[in-house]
């Protein structure tokens, strides 16, 4: 075949139109990542869905649900009209050029000096900081990584927490505590300790067994997300802040899930937690929920070990920093800020939370315990196996429970997140612009569901025997 003239299987015109769902289902199945389309099929949660309102979205027959899901990176909702209204003006009249690698650029330069400013206005240590932008928050934790060591040169380990997630690239998965995630790339790029998340002992006790000029850098989130929305003590945070000083460790905080509104602060390590980061890394909400932005900023004088001199190509990317990722990222900030949603997000939170805490009392069959941060919550279920008849099956147990759990709530009106790094939890990232009566109802509908499965057990008996049977196939690899 001539290259010149290949076949294109779907015209954008086509797809614009609207596929056929089943087309779509089995084109995903064939060229994607097979089982997670089985294992969403199967569950009955696979869609696929069409907006229709910020906060609500539609399936193929036409049902509508809330949507909390989104991993936190879809600060808005979908199609935020502010948002969608500045994207059309930014296409319309911005003539900078797109990728501008080796050129100023005003839409990085301001969102740079943004980011900065914003940091800044909160700890004034990082007044003259620098920014480096990436794709994705694994991306930004990536340059995060290597400023450190950079930084570091003669360190050999990060210290990190249990059940922390930085991402699934080569340098953040070392440093992302999850064994099913790092056991098939061992060696990894980096070594690292791991220590109980919110046990400031164990870390004070690290450094009379280890020199702390081996440490590059003390990498952890303010609150886990992944691991279901694990909130330490608050002086866990400002303790770590504390030793590392006082022992000449950098540390990175992972803003990328609780920053910028979502859990109620705009950098919360440095307004809850009391710290004073040296690199801090951004992303999610960053994009609006239309384009991937990640962001890390540093010191100056770790930035510079890098970047500094001719070393300024030693660590780049292509993508990073282009102008539209640049002009929604500016937007997205100017959005929290003047629609008060961080404010907002604390609020709401604490209102969402005590609901939560109701339910949970109201179905303990079911619900073991529930936690929350701003406007970002986690539901931890009983198995639906007990433990002491699950024999060694416990993860998938774990696994089971989850996936069922979020077919129930699909059924009953709510579409939630998985919690990659938790076993038989669930979150709920709604829109920080969710309107308050929808807000009431994902309450409601996670109460009705509740009060019609009444145990953990019963998520069994209320799945459909066809997809019983798909997802044990899936487990077994057949």
């Amino acid at each position: 075949m001539d290259g010149a003239t290949f076949n294109v299987p779907f015209t954008t015109d086509e797809v614009l139109a609207g596929l056929d769902d089943r087309t779509v289902f089995e084109l995903e199945r064939d060229h994607g990542n097979t089982d997670l389309i089985r294992a969403i099929e199967a569950a009955q949660i696979a869609g696929p869905f069409t907006s229709v309102s910020p906060w609500e979205l539609e399936d193929p027959s036409g049902v509508r649900r809330i949507n909390a899901a989104g991993y936190a990176a879809i600060p808005f909702g979908e199609r935020y009209p502010p948002l969608m209204d500045f994207l059309d003006r930014y296409l319309a009249k911005s003539r900078q050029i797109g990728l501008p690698v080796q050129s100023l650029a005003p839409w990085r330069a301001a969102l740079e000096a943004e980011l900065v400013r914003l940091v800044a206005s909160l700890d004034t240590s990082h007044s003259d900081s620098r920014v480096f932008f990436t794709n994705s928050g694994s991306e930004a934790n990536e340059a995060a990584i290597k400023l450190a060591k950079a930084f570091r040169p003669n360190a050999t380990y990060f210290v990190n927490f249990k059940r922390a997630f930085h991402g699934k690239t080569t340098g953040a998965l070392s440093i992302t505590s999850n064994e099913n995630c790092q056991s098939p790339f061992r060696p990894l790029a980096y070594e690292t300790l791991t220590l109980p998340f919110g046990d400031l002992e164990a870390f004070e006790a690290l450094f009379a067994r280890k020199d702390p000029k081996d440490v590059i850098a003390v990498m952890l989130e303010p609150i886990q997300g992944e691991a279901g929305v694990i909130v330490p003590p608050q002086t866990f945070l400002s303790g770590i802040d504390r030793l590392s000083k006082q022992y000449g460790i950098p540390v990175i905080a992972d803003e990328i899930q609780a920053g910028l509104a979502r859990s109620g602060y705009l950098v919360p390590s440095i307004e809850w937690g009391g710290m004073s980061p040296d690199i801090l890394t951004f992303a999610k909400p960053l994009g609006g929920g239309l384009t991937p932005v990640g962001a890390a900023v540093a010191r100056k004088a770790i930035y510079r070990k890098m970047l500094g001199g001719m070393n300024f190509k030693t660590h780049s990317n292509t993508f990073g920093g282009n102008s539209m990722s640049m002009a929604i990222g500016l937007k997205s900030l100017e959005i929290i800020r003047d629609e008060g949603l961080v404010a907002r997000s604390r609020v709401l939170g604490k209102i969402g939370l005590e609901r939560l805490e109701a339910l949970a009392k109201r179905h303990p069959k079911l619900i073991k315990e529930v936690r929350g941060f701003g406007l970002w919550f986690a539901i931890e279920f009983h198995p639906v196996v007990p433990d002491r008849i699950a024999l060694g099956m416990k993860d998938l147990v774990g696994e089971f429970t989850t996936i069922l759990a979020l077919m129930m709530f699909h059924r009953g009106g709510l579409h939630a997140n998985l919690a990659a790094n938790s076993h038989r939890t669930i979150r709920l990232t709604p829109p920080l612009t969710i309107p308050e009566d929808l807000y009431d109802a994902m309450f409601d509908r996670i109460d009705a569901v509740a009060d019609e499965i009444g145990s953990a057990s019963k998520l069994l008996i209320r799945t459909p025997p066809t997809s019983m049977v798909d997802l044990a196939r899936i487990s077994m690899g057949v």
